[in-house]
């Protein structure tokens, strides 16, 4: 009778389930609808003013475009494997896997933040043009992202730390990792719309 049911418990648990917090997942369905609109509108705009769109993104840095592309990438990789770590009770791999995380988004800053000053510094800004409002538009606000994701894994970093989290306990740990992954792809959709079609 008591190995029944054990093993009632254990299929109970194995049950699938939604990774993360549900909150996150409708701040992550909102967010994905606002950037959706946005790209619209880039899509919808560029098609009224090719040739403006295509002589303004030949000014953007391409490499640099890339390289944070691999950056968040990178990032998205880490933050996977520090929540397969702590899944598997090892909180000291997973707290450097989080690390790895946030080195990849400091990166990720670092290099955002020197291509915004260069815009300003040649001034270049929102007034600018059609392309430059929605290329500030669209890239700051997933540069606000970008941080919002990294103070997300700065806490959990400490957490982990403190081990908070473990096979009893992940769920923290997944909602941030979801937040993360919303962040990466988001730039997989935006890199390549504003970067590189032309």
């Amino acid at each position: 009778m008591a190995a029944t049911q054990t093993t009632l418990a254990h299929d109970v648990r194995e049950e699938p389930h939604l990774v993360g917090d549900l909150a996150i997942w409708l701040v992550i369905l909102a967010e994905l609808l606002t950037f959706g609109i946005l790209f619209l509108a880039y899509a919808f705009t560029r098609a009224r003013h090719v040739a403006l769109f295509n002589e303004s993104q030949r000014t953007l840095d391409l490499h640099s475009g890339v390289v944070n592309t691999l950056l968040l990438i990178s990032g998205s990789w880490c933050v996977a494997r520090a929540v397969q770590a702590v899944r598997g009770d090892d909180s000291t791999q997973g707290g450097r896997w989080l690390i790895g995380s946030l080195l990849c988004g400091s990166g990720f800053v670092l290099m955002k933040v020197t291509e915004f000053a260069a815009k300003l510094h040649a001034g270049i800004d929102l007034s600018t043009n059609d392309f430059y409002m929605l290329y500030f538009m669209l890239t700051a606000f997933h540069f606000l992202h970008v941080v919002a994701g990294m103070v997300i894994l700065a806490i959990l970093l400490v957490r982990t730390g403190q081990g908070a989290y473990g096979r009893h306990d992940c769920h923290s740990l997944e909602t941030g990792a979801a937040f993360w992954h919303m962040v990466d792809l988001l730039w997989i959709v935006l890199f390549p719309l504003v970067y590189v079609m032309r």
